[in-house]
């Protein structure tokens, strides 16, 4: 038997599955496909999470297309961060080419240019799906995460939680955040030291800092209503298709802390709300993470912290995350470790620092006899990756070397005007896109801070009155006791001394 057959036989006998699978292409030797000598993933395994690495222009959007269609295709829901832009393509058939079928004649599949049903989502102002969540759905431990607050800061924010619910005040956006806390050590000040012990201004001012923080990104805009239903992302299309959500991420590259906030409420939220799957065979959500750096370069260890816990529970829930950078090293250790699927594209060794990468990264595939990894790592081509994936026993299929399938829609976005008419006919739009904002603790604290001062202008000008009162009618005493120590000119004469001893002379001599 010669080594190209010997190579084919492990390679098939590795990737044989009983159950459904994707197909992402035909395994490579010596530089040449091997045709038909298919590298699969079972569906099963999905859920195990997954990496797509490489340089820039080595072709890990295009296997992330492939991903998302194949399936879209088995009826399984796929959410796509979509940071560059370049994913709404997924929408419209691909127009084919020359190269195209020459790639699928070499790896001995068909090819179908397909559309597939799509939906656009928007964290920002851009076209789409609003999507929205409230401060009281992130919770207080979340938040103080999020914000990356001291211990005593998230125990105020705890308080501050605590006080909303006792007092029925909904916490919806930043703007009732900033408002309670700055409530709670100025006109609620006596109110919560009475019942919550005091609060220190210098801890909230620090806590207002970190929302600040978050606003300038455009944190506004996400948080309040209406609160995107993660029900939403599950859903299948008339022909049993699973439904393609990309989020459109292409202005907010440099706004890290909003895509973090974003991305972990997201995770909390599925975590919760989606049932224990079990083993059933297939996922129920597959997620992409585009510029994953993004998330973990800024993220503080806490929120990486909570980001690893979910990587590790969240596939109980039949949900499978794909992290999508430039090289694995971007990922923290504790996230790889927990990765089954590996789809490494090209590194380039420009310096000792990338050689010294790529020994890292071929350290992190099994041993094989037909490749030296960290040679091929260096010398594959555009559209070509190393492949370790895991089989439905769970144990990693051979590393082949693949000549990766094409995209079978568009690689490339949709025109201004398809894009209206996606939006035009989607239900989600109109589901979420109408700006609610309703009466809340920004309002409410506002109300009773409002009869707070009409009830002590109201006392004052009852004390006002009540002095003046007291004023008239102290003043009318004295007037009353002046009066009756005032004597008439006339009568003070008519008694006076004098007067009485003239009129009794007079009357003496009259009578003599």
């Amino acid at each position: 038997m010669s080594r190209q057959e010997d190579f084919f036989n492990h390679i098939v006998e590795g990737n044989t599955n009983k159950g459904e699978f994707i197909t992402l292409g035909s395994a490579m030797l010596d530089g040449k496909t091997v045709k038909n000598a298919y590298v699969n993933v079972p569906l099963k395994t999905m859920n195990r999470h997954g990496l797509i690495a490489g340089a820039t222009g080595t072709g890990k959007t295009k296997t992330l297309q492939v991903l998302a269609e194949n399936l879209s295709e088995k009826g399984i829901p796929v959410l796509l961060m979509d940071i560059k832009g370049d994913l709404s393509g997924l929408a419209q058939p691909s127009p084919g080419h020359v190269k195209i079928d020459e790639r699928h004649e070499a790896i001995g599949l068909p090819f179908e240019p397909k559309a597939f049903p799509v939906e656009v989502l928007t964290l920002s102002e851009q076209d789409g799906v609003r999507l929205r969540a409230t401060i009281s759905e992130f919770g207080p431990v979340l938040i103080s995460r999020i914000l990356d607050v001291t211990e005593t800061q998230a125990g105020i924010i705890s308080v501050i939680f605590k006080y909303c619910d006792d007092n029925k005040l909904p916490l919806l956006d930043l703007k009732d955040f900033k408002k309670i806390l700055q409530y709670a050590t100025s006109e609620g000040k006596e109110e919560f030291e009475e019942a919550y012990g005091r609060i220190s201004t210098a801890s909230t001012g620090a806590i207002l800092r970190k929302i600040v923080e978050i606003e300038q990104q455009g944190g506004e805009l996400f948080f309040g209503e209406k609160s995107f239903e993660v029900d939403d992302l599950l859903r299948v299309d008339k022909e049993g298709r699973g439904y393609i959500n990309i989020i459109r991420l292409t202005d907010i590259q440099d706004k890290p802390k909003l895509f973090s906030t974003f991305m972990l409420s997201l995770l909390a939220e599925i975590y919760s709300t989606f049932p224990e799957q079990g083993d059933t065979g297939r996922p129920e959500l597959i997620m992409f993470i585009d510029e994953a750096h993004l998330i973990f370069n800024e993220a503080s260890k806490a929120l990486l912290s909570q980001i690893e816990s979910i990587v590790k529970l969240i596939r109980s829930k039949g949900v499978g995350l794909y992290f999508v950078t430039q090289n694995p090293t971007d990922v923290p250790e504790a996230v790889l470790s927990q990765l089954g699927l590996k789809v490494q594209h090209a590194l380039r060794a420009f310096t000792a620092k990338d050689r010294k990468a790529i020994k890292l990264t071929a350290q992190n595939y099994p041993d094989t006899e037909y490749y030296d990894t960290a040679d091929v790592l260096t010398s594959l081509g555009t559209g070509e990756a190393l492949v370790s994936a895991l089989n439905e026993k769970g144990r990693p299929t051979p590393l082949a070397a693949t000549m990766m399938r094409a995209p079978m829609s568009r690689m490339d976005i949709l025109t201004d005007s398809e894009l209206s008419s996606l939006l035009s006919d989607s239900k989600l739009v109109k589901k979420y896109n109408e700006e609610i904002d309703r009466e809340s603790a920004y309002e409410l604290l506002n109300k009773k801070i409002e009869q707070a001062e009409a009830e002590e202008a109201k006392e004052k000008a009852r004390q006002e009155q009540e002095a003046l009162k007291k004023a008239e009618s102290k003043r009318k005493t004295q007037t009353t006791r002046r009066k009756s120590t005032r004597m008439n000119p006339i009568v003070k004469v008519l008694t006076s001394a004098t007067f009485i001893r003239s009129v009794f002379g007079i009357l003496t001599k009259v009578m003599k």
